[in-house]
């Protein structure tokens, strides 16, 4: 019984949201007069508010995938490849074998990020961000060795 003494029921529906791929954060999704009534008013209506899960590997960042990949100083100078495996289940093969990698630098892999909703078919970019891991300590052949092979900065 509601406070004016009517009786009260309650009913269940069931609603099935259908989340497009490549939605953001904060898309809503409104199910009109779906919500809680009360006799003499319109239904309330009902709002869904989508939510991004963490992904292990992948940021999202706008309609773009950004993930970190760790590499030694060797394979950042003389280049490595690498799988990646996609949020679909694909596998890319990346390489760096072109590319001298510096520092904080990174790599696009054009059309693998996130699906974007607006533009059917088309998709975001996959951002690699390098982490170039240096050795902590080199002896003194070591040094004379690197410093032999590689110009002097001027």
């Amino acid at each position: 019984f509601e406070g004016s003494g009517r009786p009260t029921r309650s009913e269940e529906e069931v609603l099935e949201l259908r989340v497009k791929p490549g939605w953001k954060k904060g898309t809503k999704l409104t199910f009109q007069q779906k919500g809680d009534e009360r006799p003499g008013h319109i239904p309330a209506d009902m709002v869904f508010i989508i939510e991004e899960k963490p992904h292990a590997r992948f940021k999202r960042d706008g309609d773009n995938l950004v993930m970190t990949k760790r590499i030694s100083l060797s394979d950042a100078l003389c280049g490595v490849e690498f799988p990646v495996q996609t949020l679909d289940g694909r596998t890319l093969t990346v390489s760096t074998r072109d590319d001298v990698i510096t520092p904080n630098s990174s790599k696009i892999i054009r059309g693998e990020g996130m699906p974007i909703s607006k533009q059917p078919g088309s998709k975001g970019n996959l951002v690699i961000k390098f982490d170039v891991a240096f050795p902590r300590q080199l002896n003194s052949s070591q040094k004379e060795q690197i410093r032999s092979l590689l110009p002097q900065a001027v």
